[in-house]
């Protein structure tokens, strides 16, 4: 393969620097929700942006709003503080564009245009208040951020209601809103049967609207997030990142029973829940299982993407929405943090001959990893394999599935430690499989021997070729490259040809 086909016709040239993803540098979204408010400011690579500032306030706008047709006064009081306090730091960050967005309390609420016009007095904050079909949309932009091209459901709970949205193929389809928030049902939670009734006759409606939706289910929103932190602590699941995070119906119903059985304050102090949120929960969870039960979903994703990031997908251009996320936040991250910028893609050339027409699942993770194998080089020798584990497995990453994210970071581990055994993320490590810690390996040993190949601007890069079978492996060096060669670029060779169970040569052509 040459250069321009082994990257740029696969991946496309990186787009952060072009002038309008340029202009979705410091994008800020206030989103007024039901539960909480909201100021997350985005930047860095503009297709997979980083969180530059993130900030909840727990306001209970929403809270008893059933009853009283109002927003809950101490949470009215406490949100305005926070648009407050939100005006002042986006003066003070200087972010040139923000958008507020207010969801179902506000808009049900009797008073929330007179929420509304005081936040815009007081504060010069002018708030979106959108219906819940809108909600609906953006919340599914949003899961279409971190997982372009999917197909599937999205269910976004907030306090005060619940959207569903269909995706296909880049784009939002049918979509509707209900009243199965956690505020809402809060009245019958010491009557679970009549509970039960309401969310099974609406869960039915929502139904009937949508059709069959058999593909994956996309969880948003904070209550669903709090179930699935609950179920990781169930199953002891060792890596901690809510997004990707995968359930199916068993451990669902599964999940809903330790609710039901445990001390509720015990779960939540465990589990690292809010007590707010806490609170939310055993009326969301029969939610979750009327859903679940009505549509049959393929699987279950939890998804951290919603309206907010959704927001900001509405100010994409398409030929930016079209980019992989994940390669071009590793793009974002090697040209600020790597020694060379722009060395990945020549270990990427370096290594992909050891593997044979990978499928593109793999292709895009050899690329990500060579495009990271530098970033952390800062960090202390003794820990940086260490780091760069940490950095993979729990970075702002979208596209990502769990399995990917440790296969990234044990393939960084192996970059920077020949034998990366013993650290304390070996029980990480066990959600990889037996052939894929292989493959992570073969590539952290190929990507820690192209590292010594230092970029020399030689007309004829350094190349592997691989002859599997004979089981021969070739380190090819051009004469202007010879003296690149020595003890250390031996071994490391050697260490990967082991690996590998390869016989083992180098040769450096002759003038």
């Amino acid at each position: 393969m040459n250069e321009q086909i082994s990257s740029d016709a696969l991946f496309g040239e990186p787009l952060f620097q072009d002038p309008s993803a340029r202009k979705l540098s410091r994008v800020g979204v206030i989103d007024v929700g039901s539960n909480s408010v909201r100021f997350v400011v985005f930047d860095g690579a503009a297709r997979s942006p980083a969180y530059f500032f993130n900030e909840k306030i727990m306001c209970g706008l929403g809270k008893g709003i059933r009853d009283t047709k109002r927003l809950n006064p101490e949470g009215r009081e406490r949100a305005l503080a926070a648009m407050h306090r939100f005006a002042a730091l986006k003066d003070a960050m200087d972010v040139q564009h923000l958008t507020t967005v207010a969801t179902a309390a506000v808009r049900d609420a009797e008073d929330g245009p007179d929420f509304a016009k005081q936040v815009e007095r007081e504060t010069g904050i002018k708030m979106w208040v959108i219906d819940g079909k809108e909600e609906a949309r953006l919340s599914a932009q949003g899961v279409l951020l971190g997982w372009p091209g999917y197909y599937g459901l999205v269910c976004d709970i907030g306090g005060s209601s619940m959207e569903l949205a269909e995706i296909a193929d880049g784009k939002v389809g049918k979509r509707i809103s209900s009243s199965l928030g956690p505020q809402k049902l809060a009245p019958w939670a010491d009557d679970p049967i009549t509970l039960q009734n309401y969310i099974t006759k609406t869960v039915d409606r929502l139904a009937d609207h949508l059709g069959p939706q058999s593909n994956r289910l996309f969880l948003v929103g904070g209550s669903w997030r709090a179930i699935a932190r609950i179920d990781m602590h169930r199953q002891s699941y060792p890596l901690h990142v809510m997004h990707e995070y995968r359930m199916d119906s068993d451990a669902v119903n599964a999940t809903a029973e330790l609710i039901a059985s445990s001390d509720l304050e015990q779960l939540r102090t465990a589990c690292g829940v809010s007590s707010a949120r806490m609170e939310l929960v055993p009326l969301a969870i029969p939610v979750l299982q009327a859903v679940v039960k009505k549509f049959a979903p393929a699987d279950i994703a939890v998804s951290s993407y919603g309206i907010r990031e959704g927001v900001l997908y509405e100010q994409m251009p398409g030929r930016l929405r079209d980019r992989d996320p994940l390669i071009e936040a590793c793009r974002y991250s090697e040209a600020k943090d790597a020694r060379q910028p722009g060395f990945g893609k020549k270990i990427f050339n370096f290594v992909l001959p050891l593997f044979e027409d990978p499928p593109e699942h793999l292709l895009r993770l050899i690329k990500a990893a060579c495009l990271l194998h530098d970033v952390n080089w800062r960090a202390h020798p003794d820990y940086r394999s260490e780091v760069c584990f940490d950095t993979a497995t729990r970075a702002n990453l979208g596209g990502l599935k769990h399995s990917e994210r440790v296969f990234l970071g044990t393939t960084l581990m192996y970059r920077y430690r020949n034998e990366p055994e013993g650290t304390r993320f070996d029980p990480i490590a066990a959600l990889l499989t037996e052939a894929d810690t292989y493959l992570a390996k073969v590539l952290g040993k190929a990507m820690r021997l192209g590292a010594m190949l230092w970029d020399t601007g030689a007309t004829h890069p350094a190349r592997l070729e691989w002859h599997p079978k004979s089981q021969q492996l070739i380190l090819k060096l051009s004469h202007d490259q010879r003296t690149l060669n020595g003890e250390v670029v031996e071994a490391r060779f050697a260490s990967l040809a082991s690996t590998m169970q390869a016989e083992h040569l180098i040769e450096i052509e002759q003038v």
